[in-house]
């Protein structure tokens, strides 16, 4: 049996194939955590190349034929494959990062690598296409295909059940989360590793599905352009990346953190920490945010949670379960319990390719999927009249007649994300200027998943279904449109926050 680090939770296999122990490599198709450090599915793949004796190779591919892929998009993932181009060759790792050049010629690659490897190793990731995109290939490929989960603190399939309600969730992890500190993923699992050099790609696979060339890697526009996706939204002004998002994540820490209670929601105080999309590509380790965090707190990792570090903690409390400062408390709220609570929902929720649900009735993407209260109130009041109605057209634009909300989204526009708090105003105005709430669900994930760097993510979704309920509860009095959903208006927002250069720079 293998000797891996990984935790069995944090493994699954997902086909009854054989490990071929005379094969040329192992295999790690990188999916989702797109990243050299802090990777349990890495970690994984390493333990079976010293194992077997045998080269670790590394595809890392980007398919052209998904739903909303952009140049915003493809750039921002590609930023990454240069990052892990340089730690791979520095490593003596086969690493081939492929863009596919037009919708289907990336096929029969994974099969090809396949076709050589001992085990295939992926990344466990249950949101988007890639739930069905690795059940398929687990279908296909003729040697053992394991997932590793890497996602968070706690392993996705940690609980047995889908939480509705953030408190529910955080009285779960409170109770078992110090059981789940105890296997850390190594922040460097190939700096030790002495692995077997693996020799060139075969020259017909090569040939046939070359690497992404040193211009694209680069950064060039014109390679950029050449490829067959959405060129309508541009890139980001933020780059991607591992090495991007550890220097975003220093200055957080050592910048922003201190202030991040008082500050957060104030658009112009800059006190946000900006990583979700490091997260969501992977670029980084909720693992290495979190180490961060302690170690700026001065606080051992290791130590934290355990029933003998000296912290008296109230159950289900959002404040003093780490004995962190009420700062750092309040940031791990946001990057535990309503970033995971996202997971759980996919993780436990949602069919993975042609297999049952684990739970909920309906996909967590669906309006369907809302809570029952919430469907009644919302169907109660669908045939309320709007003050205004705006197509998805005058939407994307950012032409309402609302600053706030036109400058909320001229930041997703612009910067690809909206601040934290104003995403929550965003969502409530779309509902209040949509014919219904469904088709205010259907906006919202639109414009979202479009623009938002950190969109196509369990984590964005609960932002999203927040909006229209989920995770949340009834609440008077009873209004149009929202009947009794939380209602936001543009006017409290405005007495309530610091504003005025976030509007001089991005409203119409």
């Amino acid at each position: 049996m293998i000797s891996s680090s990984v935790p069995e939770l944090r493994l699954r296999t997902r086909n009854a194939m054989p490990v071929r122990e005379a094969g040329d490599h192992v295999l790690y198709w990188m999916i989702a955590n797109r990243r050299t450090r802090h990777n349990f599915a890495l970690e994984r793949a390493i333990a079976w190349s010293l194992e077997l004796d045998r080269p670790l190779v590394v595809l890392e591919a980007l398919r052209c034929g998904y739903r909303w892929a952009s140049d915003r998009l493809h750039r921002f993932v590609i930023d990454g494959m240069a990052d892990n181009a340089r730690r791979f060759a520095a490593a003596d790792v086969l690493y081939h990062p492929y863009v596919e050049p037009a919708e289907g010629a990336g096929k029969g690659l994974l099969g090809a690598l396949a076709a050589r490897a001992c085990v295939v190793v992926t990344d466990d990731y249950p949101c988007f296409f890639l739930p069905r995109m690795v059940a398929s290939a687990a279908r296909q490929v003729p040697v053992r295909l394991e997932q590793v989960d890497s996602n968070g603190l706690l392993p996705v399939r940690a609980a047995d059940r889908v939480f509705t309600t953030a408190r529910s969730f955080r009285i779960f992890w409170q109770r078992v989360i110090a059981d789940h500190l105890v296997a850390l993923p190594a922040v460097d699992p190939l700096k030790k590793a002495r692995l077997r050099p693996a020799a060139p790609l075969p020259r017909a696979i090569a040939r046939r599905w070359p690497a992404a060339s040193p211009a694209l890697l680069a950064g060039d526009p014109a390679a950029l352009a050449a490829l067959p996706i959405d060129h309508a939204v541009p890139p980001a002004p933020c780059r991607g990346g591992p090495e991007t998002a550890g220097k975003e994540l220093a200055r957080f820490v050592s910048e922003r953190l201190p202030r991040y209670l008082d500050e957060r929601d104030h658009p112009d105080a800059g006190a946000a920490s900006g990583l979700s999309p490091y997260l969501h590509f992977g670029h980084l380790a909720a693992h290495e945010v979190f180490a961060a965090v302690a170690r700026r707190e001065g606080l051992r990792l290791d130590r934290l949670g355990r029933p003998d570090d000296g912290v008296k903690r109230p159950s289900g409390s959002r404040e003093g379960f780490w004995g962190m400062s009420p700062s750092a408390e309040a940031f791990v709220e946001q990057l535990v319990t309503w970033r995971e609570l996202g997971f759980n929902a996919f993780a436990l929720g949602a069919s993975e390719g042609d297999g049952p649900r684990l739970a909920w009735k309906r996909e967590p993407t669906e309006y369907e999927s809302l809570p029952d209260w919430a469907l009644a109130t919302l169907k109660k009041h669908e045939r309320d009249r709007r003050p205004r109605v705006y197509s998805l057209e005058a939407l994307a634009a950012g032409a309402t007649y609302d600053r706030i909300w036109n400058a909320s989204q001229g930041e997703l526009l612009r910067e690809g994300r909206i601040h934290n708090y104003l995403r929550m105003l965003w969502g409530k105005k779309i509902l209040e200027w949509s014919p219904s709430a469904r088709e205010a669900l259907e906006v919202m994930v639109e414009l979202n998943n479009r623009y938002a760097l950190d969109g196509r993510d369990p984590n964005s979704y609960s932002g999203i279904f927040w909006v229209l309920g989920r995770y949340d509860r009834a609440w008077g009095p009873e209004r149009e449109i929202f009947g009794t959903v939380r209602y936001m208006s543009s006017e409290n927002t405005a007495r309530k926050l610091h504003l005025k250069e976030y509007l001089a720079r991005y409203a119409r």
